[in-house]
């Protein structure tokens, strides 16, 4: 439900021209430029050093912030980050932290320089604290940034900025997540830029104001000024290279940092092949009591060395799930830094350059105030980011010096479950609030030439870390039942999708009293972790609090529980977004999104399918099920039984939809020969002229390729959502109305899996567009 409250515009931020900026600044506030004629004349030697020197700083800035903080949020997980700006915001260089907290930083500083340069004013030794999602920087309210100018004779020469997530800023419900929420003012009041340093000094006033508000002040006190610390170091850093080089030498390494990370991308794209690409993605419930799937759509088109991504037919803004337009920029640049950009430095200032953003208003992905958007970064932005990796995919993999790059999507999205109440440990009662953060060791998707990583962690946090859980037990009342990979989590696939895990969790013994629940979590019924290229997507996620266990807390348990069915007591699911409680004699299961797949598993190596069942990567049913391969009582292959049993799997595949079937057979039809391949099993060739789609395992010529009408040939099954095996939840209706398949599209002369998902019925099939090379 749309309400617009008149005057919320002023708070929004969007990209403009460098020229336009320069127009709204006041001409009270010097600004240190170079002229761009000069940004070429720097050697090549200092070039390098002043580069390098910048990105050492600002991995330092993250040393800083660790070294001071008293959240396991920041020591334990990395979920922060850092970026130093030129004096309009221009991102030159940003940490390998959390992708997606710098992902609108650019926004928060061009807004502060339109809306504070005058007053209250934007001086020497100033900072700004800001927490507004639609002004920029963090992607919720929890994210909260600190901006600070530096000055050089008493010029603005740049900014450093440093940005973590706060685990409670007030709301509704303990760490600022509220499921049942409205709109905003039932979360974390969202701060617009206000100036919490003053001349080098902490204005106590503002500092009161933000601790006031959390149920953690101390803890948020702390961040506050670790963040002022790291800020404070960098700016001194950066002071003693501009002494060092001059102000001039060092502001034009900056900007040709741009113009050299622009330049590498436009070049990139500009030797890719033109077209559309398109995606479709859901949110599931929008909140608590909501049985609904909200659609985000993404069409990208790459043209010569640009892309746009239009995300026109995205449902409504609704509930929770909701983010505003810095947190669906974020989303696009947290996949399209490593999965695009991966070999060029992030000036993410340069790389923001190179595409160009359509969407509506009041949107889930575009969301106008005050809509809710507690839920953004971890629900819609993460859905955009998961769609842009999908048609960023499909791009790289119709390139063959670029498949390497190709990946399947990572782990979906995060699993949400904060744990809140009283610690009772040693007489004490004092309150906590505690994300489970071991969700963070999530898979990673496969790639073409080789597996996802196992718990490798975050996509969009390169340097993501699970959380010691003994530090977790020390600093919070629960116990471990165990933390540990999960057998057929992976997507399955040629290439099998990384591994996630679980983790069990109890009451320590000395708790008397329950705990707060509060849930959150995509990909519980439609899948956000999905494979390429007939891979199939990760295991879905689930959340379940197992009541009254027949061992409370381990006592009297002399071995550690193997899986739920010893830990006793009764299930109960948890829903997508909702809130619940942990009593003492109760344990908390969660088990967190792995990669997806990449190509059809029924064409993978038999001999990694029984490594995998060897270490427990795969069970043998999956195995036979899945892979169609057979293994005997020693652990060896059935070489005879894994061919029947295969072929047996294609021809079910086809027999579903009364096609005929065969095994894949190498490809020697000259009809072949110039094919430009569009992944691991389609073709596009040219007969009499026209474009055509071909399988490259037998050589079936599918149907025309233009706009994806060769699609509509293919072998279509629909079957329950089991059937892409044990990882996925088999039913569906726990969560949503909706009536939710496992959608196979197969080549109509070998039945090889081209397309694998499950999705609701009505989703829609492919409608990709390919153009000629540019």
């Amino acid at each position: 439900m749309r309400n617009t409250i008149p005057g919320s515009e002023h708070f929004t931020s969007r990209p403009m021209p460098r020229d336009e900026l320069l127009g709204r600044i006041p001409d009270t506030l010097p600004l240190h430029s170079v002229p761009e004629d000069r940004v070429g004349d720097v050697d090549a030697l200092t070039y390098e050093v002043v580069r390098h020197r910048l990105s050492a700083i600002t991995q330092e800035m993250g040393e800083t912030l660790r070294r001071m903080s008293g959240s396991h949020v920041v020591t334990e997980s990395n979920d922060f980050n850092f970026s130093i700006c030129d004096e309009l915001g221009e991102q030159v260089q940003v940490g390998t932290f959390n992708i997606g907290l710098i992902g609108s930083m650019d926004l928060a500083v061009t807004w502060t320089l339109q809306h504070r340069a005058t007053n209250p004013g934007i001086e020497e030794g100033d900072m700004f604290l800001c927490n507004d999602p639609w002004i920029g920087g963090g992607l919720h309210q929890n994210d909260a940034a600190i901006l600070a100018p530096v000055f050089h004779d008493g010029k603005l020469f740049g900014w450093t900025t440093a940005i973590a997530h706060q685990i409670d800023l007030g709301g509704l419900r303990p760490g600022s997540f509220s499921p049942s929420a409205q709109d905003v003012f039932a979360e974390a009041a969202p701060t617009p830029p206000v100036k919490v340093v003053r001349g080098g000094v902490l204005q106590q006033d503002v500092a009161d104001m933000w601790t006031r508000r959390s149920r953690l002040p101390h803890m948020v006190g702390l961040d506050l000024r670790a963040k002022i610390a790291a800020n404070k170091n960098a700016a001194d850093q950066l002071l003693r290279l501009v002494d060092r080089y001059g102000a001039d030498t060092v502001k034009s390494v900056m900007r040709r940092m741009l113009q050299d990370a622009e330049t590498r991308l436009r070049t990139k794209l500009d030797g890719l092949r033109d077209g559309t690409w398109t995606a479709i993605g859901y949110q599931e419930q929008s909140g608590t009591g909501d049985r609904d799937l909200h659609r985000i759509k993404v069409a990208m088109t790459k043209a010569g060395d640009r892309l746009t991504f239009d995300f026109t037919g995205t449902a409504e803004q609704t509930g929770i799930i909701n983010c505003p337009y810095p947190g669906l920029r974020a989303g696009i640049v947290f996949t399209m830094l490593p999965l695009l950009a991966g070999d060029i430095p992030w000036a993410a200032g340069g790389l923001l350059r190179c595409f160009d953003i359509v969407t509506e208003e009041h949107t889930i992905t575009n969301a106008s105030f005050p809509a809710a958007v507690g839920k953004g970064p971890f629900g819609p932005a993460w859905g955009v980011g998961n769609l842009v990796a999908e048609v960023l995919a499909k791009l790289l993999d119709s390139e063959p010096q670029h498949r390497r790059d190709v990946q399947s999507i990572c782990n979906g999205t995060t699993d949400l479950c904060v744990v809140s109440g009283v610690d009772a440990r040693d007489g004490g009662r004092k309150g906590f609030v505690s994300p489970i953060f071991d969700v963070m060791a999530g898979g990673y998707g496969a790639q073409v030439n080789h597996d996802g990583v196992d718990t490798g962690g975050r996509l969009i946090i390169p340097t993501a870390k699970a959380p010691d859980v003994e530090m977790t037990e020390y600093l919070y009342p629960l116990v471990a039942l165990w933390r540990r990979e999960q057998t057929d989590s992976g997507g399955p696939g040629r290439q099998r999708g990384g591994m996630s895990g679980s983790v069990c969790y109890v009451q320590h013994p000395q708790q008397d009293a329950p705990m707060s629940l509060v849930v959150s979590g995509t990909g519980k019924v439609a899948n956000q972790n999905v494979g390429l290229a007939g891979g199939y997507p990760g295991n879905s996620q689930l959340d379940m609090v197992v009541r009254d266990i027949e061992l409370p807390q381990l006592k009297g348990a002399t071995t550690v529980p193997a899986d739920l069915d010893e830990v006793g007591g009764r299930a109960e699911v948890l829903p997508c977004e909702g809130e619940s409680v942990l009593g003492v004699r109760d344990a908390l299961f969660l088990h967190w999104q792995a990669g997806g797949g990449y190509g059809d598993p029924l064409l993978r190596e038999a001999g990694s399918v029984r490594d995998d069942v060897l270490q427990s990567r795969v069970s043998t049913q999956a195995a036979r099920d899945l892979y169609g391969v057979v293994i005997d009582d020693g652990g060896a292959v059935d070489v005879s039984a894994t061919a029947a049993l295969r072929l047996s799997l294609r021809g079910r595949r086809a027999g579903r939809a009364g096609g005929p079937a065969q095994a894949p057979l190498a490809v020697t039809e000259p009809v072949l020969e110039r094919a430009h391949r569009l992944d691991d099993n389609l073709a596009i060739v040219d007969v009499d002229g026209s474009e055509t789609v071909a399988c490259t395992h037998c050589g079936t010529l599918i149907g025309p390729a233009h706009n994806s009408d060769f699609v509509i040939e293919l072998i279509r099954t629909d079957a329950e959502p089991s059937a892409a095996g044990p990882h996925i939840w088999h039913d569906p209706s726990v969560y949503v109305d909706a009536e939710v398949v496992f959608r196979q599209l197969c080549c109509p002369g070998c039945a090889t899996a081209v397309y694998s998902r499950v999705v609701p019925v009505d989703h829609p099939l492919p409608e990709d567009v390919y153009g000629g090379r540019s």
